[in-house]
């Protein structure tokens, strides 16, 4: 999948590498192989859910995290987080990955 990389001053907000939304992944810094293929997870989770149902789903998932784990860190928690950061160091997943894969870490 090709994804444009735009490197800005602006996004993702401070703390994180990099945000995806599609087509484009933003990101302060240079990203290195496995950072990309994070990146690149989410942009083939937001093309099966038609962007905005990601988005939507993303909200959601979080929010519901955020209220009954927040002790925790509700971000890592959230289903499609879950499924890119367990496969960003596999740089074939993506050839391989099944269409809503991201389902099973519910």
């Amino acid at each position: 999948m090709l994804m444009i990389v735009i490197k800005n001053h602006f996004l993702p907000f401070k703390g994180y590498k990099a945000i995806t939304i599609w087509p484009f992944i933003f990101t302060r810094i240079d990203l290195d192989e496995i950072s990309l293929n994070h990146e690149n997870i989410h942009g083939k989770q937001q093309l099966e859910m038609l962007i905005i149902f990601f988005y939507i789903w993303y909200g959601i998932e979080y929010l519901i995290r955020f209220l009954f784990y927040h002790k925790y860190n509700p971000y890592r928690m959230i289903s499609f987080e879950v499924e890119a950061y367990k496969n960003q160091d596999d740089l074939n997943y993506l050839k391989n990955r099944k269409l809503y894969s991201w389902f099973k870490y519910l």
